[in-house]
């Protein structure tokens, strides 16, 4: 199945949802990093809902990143996103893990992440400022804690699933997410009947790993309510790093710095954090861009 995801509405415009199939993407992500399973399975559920997230936004050139800070080894999360279905992200120590939860051998990724923190989101909307909001971590599992921004930081309640299922090659099996947003004015038993089937869902990704579509998902998360598919988009993990932006880098230090390089190394050479690409840059171009600056 490719990795795409869907917007959709029940047609009396009360609820909205989000679906996300995005097994391939979350593997390609665990390529570039190398990542151990815990560290895959929190950096795949935040790169899901970074994809989900971004295709609220309106326009081709808005930017997401949804940044969660624990306390825990596994560092800072970041994810950059835009509407288009294109998204990138890292985590600060990919190689962290931690044992499996002794009440169910599931991958503890609370624990990975830490219980403490906070979960930060920045728009860029073309606007002077971007949009920040900010919300305190509950549990570092990812889903809840941005349920609980949607609540405390936009006043929008919000059911949130994510899920990555680890194969036994450490390769990404099976992920995907969901994120269901009430509209002002839901009646009380459709909130009810909506509590009650998602009390009694499979994880998205058993889901996905048994072959239903984000359509599929759509219409058993929301049974009972007449759903239609406003938009389709496919998603791909993807990094727009260049030569040219780590020479802007590489700028921004300033003509001493570079200068320094060239005296103590002879050459530089920079990594890009979300696609671990390798840029070299000789004694030569090191001094050409101190001319040329």
């Amino acid at each position: 199945m490719k990795d795409y995801l869907i917007r959709g509405i029940d047609k009396k415009g009360n609820i909205r949802i989000f679906v996300a199939a995005t097994t391939n993407m979350v593997e390609d992500a665990r390529v570039a990093h190398n990542t151990s399973p815990t560290a895959t399975a929190a950096l795949g559920r935040s790169l899901t809902a970074g994809a989900m997230m971004g295709m609220m936004m309106k326009n081709e050139q808005d930017r997401l990143t949804l940044k969660i800070a624990g306390d825990g080894p596994l560092g800072t999360i970041m994810i950059v996103a835009n509407n288009q279905g294109r998204i990138k992200g890292y985590v600060d120590n990919p190689y962290a893990d931690v044992p499996t939860r002794e009440t169910d051998g599931k991958l503890d990724v609370g624990k990975l992440v830490g219980h403490n923190g906070t979960i930060t989101t920045i728009m860029d909307l073309g606007l002077k400022d971007p949009y920040i909001g900010q919300a305190n971590l509950v549990s570092g599992e990812i889903a809840e804690d941005i349920a609980t921004y949607y609540v405390i930081s936009e006043q929008q309640p919000s059911a949130v699933g994510l899920g990555v299922l680890i194969d036994k090659d450490i390769s990404v099996k099976a992920a995907g997410g969901y994120i269901i947003q009430l509209l002002p004015n839901v009646p009380d038993e459709d909130i009810a009947k909506i509590e009650e089937t998602l009390s009694k869902m499979e994880p998205v990704s058993t889901l996905i790993d048994k072959g239903l579509s984000p359509e599929d998902i759509m219409h058993e998360l929301l049974s009972g309510f007449h759903m239609e598919v406003l938009d389709k988009v496919e998603i791909k993990y993807s990094c727009d790093c260049s030569r040219e932006r780590l020479e802007r880098v590489l700028l921004s230090i300033g003509k001493d710095e570079i200068r320094a390089i060239i005296d103590e190394d002879g050459e530089a050479e920079m990594v890009c954090h979300f696609c671990n690409t390798k840029y070299y840059f000789s004694k030569e171009e090191l001094e050409k861009l101190i001319v040329d600056k």
